[in-house]
């Protein structure tokens, strides 16, 4: 069904990405595996801040790694987890709070601003860009149609570097997926209407390119349960109904890994009921 402008164009729906790489902390640190774990008081906090977040205790990871920061401002690591954990928190704002909007964006802005710093201190580091991407698509989500035509290029750009910067990053063909699936939902009645009357050029998205990413996602990923739940919502765009099925199944069929995980599921049961007998 297409999508009617006045809606929200795209919601990037992710996890926070680097907890696949928990099998490596013998190595280095989550998301960090040639990072060094010296005894020093940065890397004890920052093990701390993985050990926490791990636990899903989103906000004292943010402290371990606000302490990281006050001892060195330009730590890559602690800002791009910090731009995670602020993504994070917003996500978890109920939407029946009152004030659900304003706090949501609040978080994702504070979550651009760390990704933001991040990407100057390394530019060829995957997850600045990542969670550049990430922390956009997720202000778009709390913004006007106005804001979301004008952050899609942005988001674009941001997970190509993101991808360009590391092949193997899931998380980032996952965003690729998605975003490909919004801009592919708007009709042409509202790509007239943003251009006519809004001065805007709306990207266009691919339902085929949005499938083939989110099976990228899910090759590199096998595990996360978002990747196989925004694959089903991509079928359900298709008519290809026997395949959303399957994809529903198989993210039913994952463990719990993140803090929205459990969101994730009852997502996947809630669509896989609707779809029953399609």
């Amino acid at each position: 069904m297409k999508q009617a402008l006045s809606g929200t164009l795209f919601f990037i729906v992710l996890s926070a990405a680097p907890g696949v790489y928990a099998a490596q902390q013998s190595i280095g640190r989550v998301g960090c595996p040639h990072c060094i774990n010296d005894g020093s008081e940065t890397s004890n906090l920052l093990q701390q801040a993985d050990s926490l977040y791990a636990a899903f205790k989103t906000r004292e990871a943010l402290h371990a790694l606000a302490r990281v920061l006050e001892l060195e401002p330009n730590n890559f690591e602690a800002l791009a987890k910090s731009a995670r954990g602020h993504i994070d928190i917003g996500d978890l704002i109920p939407d029946s709070d009152p004030n659900a909007k304003e706090k949501k964006l609040k978080e994702f802005l504070i979550a651009e601003e760390f990704a933001r710093k991040a990407v100057k201190i390394d530019p060829h580091n995957t997850w600045g860009h990542f969670y550049v991407a990430a922390s956009l698509g997720k202000i778009a989500s709390q913004s006007p149609t106005s804001k979301q035509i004008d952050l899609a290029g942005e988001i674009r750009a941001e997970v190509e570097k993101a991808i360009e910067a590391d092949p193997q990053n899931g998380f980032a063909y996952h965003i690729y997926g998605v975003w490909h699936r919004r801009m592919a939902e708007v009709g042409g009645a509202s790509r007239m209407f943003a251009s006519a009357f809004m001065w805007r050029s709306i990207p266009r998205g691919d339902l085929n390119t949005s499938v083939d990413y989110l099976k990228k996602a899910i090759s590199i990923n096998p595990t996360v349960i978002s990747h196989h739940l925004e694959l089903a919502k991509t079928y359900v765009d298709l008519g290809k109904y026997d395949l959303a099925r399957t994809a529903l199944k198989n993210s039913l069929g994952q463990p719990i890994q993140f803090s929205d995980d459990a969101k994730h599921k009852r997502e996947a049961e809630k669509l896989l009921a609707e779809i029953s007998d399609r």
